[in-house]
Parts: structure tokens; sequence; C-alpha cells
């Protein structure tokens, strides 16, 4: 088996773990939100805990796919046209990660600091 061959079954076993990482992080956030909505000493917190849940789970699994792009370009298909898809990929999921944090905190990650020292978010 050539190197080439190699690094793209390695790339897409990656891809698979961050898709599964997806996949499986949702399902499971779904699996313990259910009974929280359904209990009423929990049912306020449960929808915030999903969104908070199913956001780590999409970030992780980003992340993942990311190392995957990062790998193929690398190793696989250096070019230029690959360096400017890459980019291109990488500044997408990175805006992408931004609002999912946001969303998920309700504040820019730059100022989580006030949050923490107990000031509301705006």
């Amino acid at each position: 088996m050539a190197f080439e061959e190699v690094i793209r079954t390695v790339v897409q076993v990656v891809e698979a773990v961050g898709a599964g990482i997806m996949v499986l992080g949702g399902a499971s956030a779904f699996v313990v939100a259910v009974p929280r909505a359904l209990a009423a000493a929990t049912r306020k917190s449960a929808y915030t805990e999903l969104r908070r849940n199913l956001g780590r789970a999409i970030l992780l699994g980003l992340e993942v796919l990311i190392v995957a792009d990062i790998i193929r370009t690398i190793l696989v298909d250096l070019t230029t046209e690959s360096v400017l898809g890459l980019a291109g990929i990488v500044i997408i999921r990175i805006l992408l990660s931004f609002s999912l944090e946001v969303e998920m905190d309700g504040v820019w990650p730059w100022a989580r600091w006030r949050v923490r020292r107990g000031d509301p978010p705006s």
C-alpha cells in the first residue's frame, strides 16, 4: 500500500470519527434532555442544557474534521489550490465555532471573564 493510500485511509477514519462525534454526541444530548424535559423540577433548564450539549458535540466534531482536512492537505494534496481550499474551510469552521460558542454561552469568547466575574452577558 502506498503512502498516499494509507494517509487517505487515515483521513477517512478521522472524518468518520468527527462525524460520529457529532451524531453520537447529538443523540446522547437528546437522550439526556428528554427525561429532564419531562421532569417538572428540571424542565426549565432542559432546553438550555440540550442546546449547550448539542453545541459541544458539534464543536468537537468540527475540530476533528479540521484535523482531517489539515492532514489531507499537507500530506496528500499539497497544491496552492488545496491550501487555499483548506484556508477557506478553516475560516468557515472557525466562524461556525465562534457563532456556536456565542449561542451556547450568550457572550463572545473573549468577553467570558465578565460573565465569570458575575456580570450578566450583554
